[in-house]
């Protein structure tokens, strides 16, 4: 059995939060937190920052740790197929830039088909995945605690 910790950020610049765009061929478009898989013996905070500049190529400094959600796929093809995407664990903080100065991404997602600094008054009509962090954003963007958002049971295949 394999459990996945992912490093997920809130990057807030201007009033602005930076979201990956996917156009995905089953669950259509929607967007995510830049971040990713923890390697081992790797911090969550060190996974974050190293996850945000591979995929963004921002160097960014953490505010704050706001929120945790576990996320179980149920459907069976992905279990067998893709396991360390079936049972993740994330940990979501909230950041800002180091620097506005970027470099390339070095590891984009192959669904993924544009990065976009979207305004925080937008953010309630965007489809933000898992739905769980995206049903809770701007609570995640101000909390001053740490926001447990529960374990989710998910179909991907409809």
């Amino acid at each position: 059995m394999t459990i996945r910790n992912a490093a997920k950020a809130i990057i807030i610049n201007k009033n602005k939060v930076l979201l990956l765009k996917y156009d995905n061929p089953i669950l259509g478009e929607y967007y995510t937190l830049p971040g990713g898989g923890q390697n081992q013996y790797e911090t969550m905070v060190e996974a974050v920052k190293r996850e945000c500049l591979e995929e963004t190529g921002y160097s960014i400094c953490i505010d704050k740790f706001v929120g945790i959600c576990e996320i179980i796929c149920l459907d069976e093809y992905i279990r067998v197929n893709h396991p360390n995407y079936a049972h993740k664990i994330y940990h979501i903080f909230r950041a800002y830039l180091k620097s506005e100065n970027t470099v390339n991404p070095t590891e984009v997602d192959s669904l993924q088909i544009a990065m976009e600094w979207i305004d925080l008054e937008e953010i309630k009509n965007m489809k933000i995945l898992p739905k769980c962090i995206g049903e809770s954003f701007l609570e995640l963007v101000q909390a001053n605690n740490i926001i447990d958002l529960g374990s989710s049971l998910v179909r991907v295949n409809k």
